[in-house]
């Protein structure tokens, strides 16, 4: 019989974080769905559209939000489901460090992204 084995000890940080990643993610998904696919028609969605989205406070808050919890939540299960299928060592940190630069980065091209959408850059 195989050995089961998982990378998060229930009850732990990384466990929690996951989870509490994942809440956020759906509600934040269903304000996406709802305003921009039941209020807003794709149709209706424009650039300018989005750029004054963005101009909100609340709204750029949100989505620059989603970006950095949707980076973690997905590096966080990349990493655990890689830690599941067995590697440890060099492997295990290597990995864990290309994850780490790879979601820092998307999390700095999405910043800037945002930041050049609401006029700041």
């Amino acid at each position: 019989m195989a050995e089961h084995y998982s990378s998060f000890e229930r009850g732990g940080r990384r466990w929690l974080w996951q989870r509490l990643t994942a809440v956020f993610l759906i509600g934040v998904l269903a304000f996406h769905f709802l305003l921009l696919h039941f209020a807003n028609h794709a149709a209706n969605i424009t650039f300018a559209g989005t750029q004054a989205r963005m101009s909100q406070i609340s709204y750029f808050a949100t989505m620059w939000l989603f970006l950095v919890t949707a980076t973690f939540h997905g590096v966080n299960g990349v990493y655990n489901a890689l830690v599941n299928q067995g590697i440890d060592g060099t492997q295990k940190n290597a990995v864990k460090w290309v994850l780490i630069v790879a979601g820092l980065l998307l999390i700095a091209q999405g910043t800037r992204v945002a930041l050049a959408m609401n006029g700041f850059l």
